[in-house]
């Protein structure tokens, strides 16, 4: 299996680790701007074309300004993200907001900032309503059902297993509630897919969702202003795996924009999406050194890192690239259990994983780690979250979040 580089030298990182001690995370600045840039490029063909990064992939306020500089919107599911996004200047349409059971508050809040509201159900409306008023523009969410199946392994689960979305009956009824209720633009949206390599999959949720909006012109009179196709584009975690060509993708969603849209006589609708893992994924390491080894029925190598870092190894299986700094070109002829010290036996970042030699002290880099790595830390155990670091485009390391302390633990705990 070929060595997947790293943006640092084990020199450069030694350098990094005397100021900022394992683990952490650092993120690539230089990559996810030019991989930015390529996305929107790629869809540069579609007038208004808006890429919405769901916060939840790396809720980073550094990150999300990089990606604001590049163009890009926000896509949020909670008052957090909300805030986050409104803080950062990040307001009206370039927000969308997707979220399901949603509290009134936040649907206040959403349409305070101006934020496309996406409902995830009808009977939402009343609700909708009553909290903050009717919106002009309005935009749901379709669940196609057993229309539509998805790939094995994907977590956003089968989608009539799922809790997401409207059918095409209460869809239709959707749009006529909300018409005759005062709303006068429309927006249509799906999220089917989650880290989808298959260019033929994430092809098909635009000819559906394409289908879908001449058929609600047809029935409900209502030509939609946008379509979000979502997010969920996949990125090569394992050995073997090629990452989805944007252009390519592109081109083929193009071709049936052209031929079921522009066809069939709907004005330039706008496309929008919401990725977050294929944006930042690629581009963020979690930084550990090993700290013990154990020889029993297993070899063993032992981190200061934990699941508490990086949780996907344990809740998915996931398979995440490590490279032990200085020995990128050394046999990978040892076998071993990379893990953490949580007490729980799924603590592990690869199992029977083949790596070079490593010694106490080595400092390991786990690739991948750019998405849904630190957004999904814990505290359990009485782990603290680790620092945040980036690798500015000229080579310095800034500090974009600081290390939790015993006394942030603490904290909210009422003693006496």
């Amino acid at each position: 299996m070929p060595e997947r580089t790293v943006p640092f030298t084990k020199a450069q990182m030694e350098k990094i680790i005397l100021e900022f001690p394992t683990p952490f995370h650092i993120y690539d600045e230089k990559a996810i701007r030019e991989n930015a840039r390529e996305f929107l490029k790629a869809f540069s063909w579609n007038k208004g074309f808006k890429e919405h990064f769901a916060i939840k992939a790396c809720p980073n306020p550094q990150i999300i300004k990089i990606l604001k500089e590049e163009g890009f919107g926000t896509d949020c599911s909670s008052m957090p993200e909300l805030l986050m996004s409104e803080r950062l200047g990040i307001t009206g349409e370039d927000i969308m907001f997707t979220s399901n059971d949603t509290p009134a508050s936040e649907f206040k809040k959403a349409m305070e900032l101006g934020a496309i509201i996406n409902l995830d159900d009808i009977s939402h409306i009343p609700f909708l309503e009553k909290a903050a008023g009717i919106p002009e523009l309005i935009c749901f969410r379709y669940n196609p059902g057993p229309l539509r199946k998805t790939a094995e392994g994907n977590t956003v689960g089968n989608p009539e297993d799922a809790k997401y979305g409207v059918t095409k009956e209460q869809l239709f009824e959707g749009y006529n509630i909300m018409k005759k209720k005062g709303s006068l633009r429309f927006g249509l949206h799906t999220m089917i897919v989650s880290n989808e390599l298959n260019a033929d999959n994430l092809v098909l949720t635009a000819e559906m969702l394409f289908d879908l909006a001449v058929e609600i012109k047809q029935k409900c009179g209502i030509e939609l202003e946008f379509i979000n196709l979502g997010g969920g584009i996949g990125i090569p975690y394992r050995p073997g795996q090629k990452r989805v060509d944007y252009k390519v993708l592109s081109e083929r969603i193009r071709k049936a924009y052209d031929e079921k849209i522009i066809g069939n006589g709907l004005s330039g609708i706008q496309l929008r999406m919401e990725n977050g893992r294929a944006i930042t994924g690629p581009y963020g390491y979690l930084v550990t050194k090993a700290i013990h080894e154990k020889h029993t029925y297993k070899e063993y190598i032992g981190v200061d890192a934990c699941m508490a870092n990086l949780m996907r190894p344990a809740l998915y299986g996931a398979f995440h690239h490590i490279t032990v700094l200085g020995k990128e070109n050394s046999a990978r002829d040892h076998k071993y259990d990379v893990v953490g010290s949580l007490c729980e036996n799924n603590d592990k970042f690869a199992i029977d994983r083949e790596l070079p030699k490593i010694e106490i002290g080595d400092i390991l880099a786990i690739h991948e780690a750019g998405a849904h790595g630190y957004a999904m830390g814990f505290n359990y155990n009485g782990k603290l979250r680790s620092a945040e670091l980036l690798l500015k485009a000229d080579g310095a390391v800034e500090k974009i979040r600081r290390a939790e302390t015993v006394e942030d633990y603490f904290a909210t705990m009422v003693w006496s």
